[in-house]
């Protein structure tokens, strides 16, 4: 008869502590450290159950370290932030939406306290004083950073499973007639004038207006060449940086009938030298989206719209006018979009379906106009 006495487990071992309870012990299976199992147990046959449990779930892949789940969210969340490669303004977002939205309520709690009704609690007390879209927001990184913690094996699950709470349902923006357009332009400063223009017949973002240079303007051809976007940081500082996407950096065909305006504010308002900004402030300094504001409101109630008009809704409005006739290939390409063929943004378009593009917005113009030359 086989002798099992003095028999050692294969997997892990028991002992009896002084208090006379048993404690089960482990090979940690990350770091290979010999640890113990959160509990103690009355009884040695108690003490190797839990093992047995243990080790099938490390089997199994299932089995977390206890101690992960003690990590608090707010210097984890922090240390997310610190491992993200982001740009500067879209890290500048991402730091004030977590100290303003998410720490006040996570930050000193555990990451594998958090729970899902925790989580829609929030939301709802987010919604009841910011607008819908900073909560979304707020939500996406939420949710991106407990992905994380779910792949660091800090919890099983993502607890951020509230159904459309990702996304928000856009409000319709109003769309200005080409008349509407340029009563606009002309309420403006004339150092504006042409930028309102662009941004209706070409869907130029502000961003992308803002960084124009004197050589991005190509007046032979009609066109505009994208290479850059303005980003304005919470500090006041600007700088021009490139484009989100390979999208962003494409060739755009304004109309014919803008020619004499780009020429002549090329002459009196762009800056010096052909790496000078084509748009400037009122004193020569870069033009600034929150200086800018206060001008746009003016003109727009010099040129009586009284729908609640932004700036951007002129990149909406030339989208319509340009989406006429249009494919969507074409149209995303002009307006900057990323698709799977992101080559095409480098195609020289302009004389081609992008230039047909433009002579249906100038022919539009020259109706608006009552133009009755061809």
């Amino acid at each position: 008869m086989a002798n099992n006495q003095g028999k050692r487990r294969r997997f892990g071992a028991v002992r009896q502590l002084k208090s006379g309870r048993w404690q089960a012990r482990f090979r940690d299976p990350g770091t290979g450290q010999l640890r113990s199992a959160d509990e103690t147990y009355a009884t040695k046959r108690d003490a190797e159950v839990a093992l047995t449990h243990i080790e099938a779930d490390i089997t199994r892949g299932q089995w977390s370290d206890p101690d992960a789940g003690k990590v608090l969210f707010g210097p984890y969340a922090a240390a997310w932030l610190k491992d993200r490669t982001l740009a500067d303004r879209t890290r500048e977002r991402h730091e004030s939406v977590v100290r303003l939205h998410i720490l006040p309520t996570f930050g000193a709690r555990p990451v594998s306290s958090i729970t899902t009704a925790q989580i829609r609690a929030w939301r709802t007390g987010r919604l009841a004083i910011v607008g819908e879209p900073t909560v979304v927001k707020a939500y996406q990184i939420m949710r991106a950073i407990l992905n994380t913690a779910v792949d660091d094996e800090l919890i099983r699950r993502n607890p951020c499973r509230i159904k459309g709470a990702d996304r928000y349902d856009v409000p319709e923006r109003p769309i200005l007639s080409v008349s509407e357009v340029y009563a606009l332009a002309d309420a403006m400063a004339p150092r504006y004038r042409l930028l309102v223009l662009l941004a209706a017949f070409t869907g130029l973002r502000f961003g992308e207006l803002a960084a124009l240079r004197t050589r991005d303007i190509d007046t032979a051809n009609g066109a505009l060449m994208v290479r850059r976007s303005q980003a304005e940081m919470q500090t006041g500082a600007l700088f021009d940086k490139a484009p989100k996407s390979a999208a962003g950096v494409r060739p755009v065909a304004y109309p014919s009938e803008l020619r004499v305006d780009v020429e002549r504010h090329l002459v009196h308002f762009a800056g010096p030298g052909r790496d000078g900004h084509v748009f400037l402030g009122p004193q020569g300094g870069q033009l600034r989206r929150s200086n800018f504001r206060d001008d746009w409101i003016k003109a727009r109630k010099k040129a009586k719209i009284t729908a609640d008009v932004h700036f951007h809704d002129l990149r909406h409005t030339g989208n319509n006018l340009a989406a006429s006739g249009a494919s969507l290939r074409e149209l995303m390409t002009r307006m900057g979009h990323s698709t799977s063929r992101a080559a095409l943004i480098y195609q020289h378009m302009v004389s081609g379906r992008d230039r047909e593009i433009a002579d249906r917005l100038g022919s539009m113009i020259r109706k608006a106009r009552g133009d009755t030359d061809s």
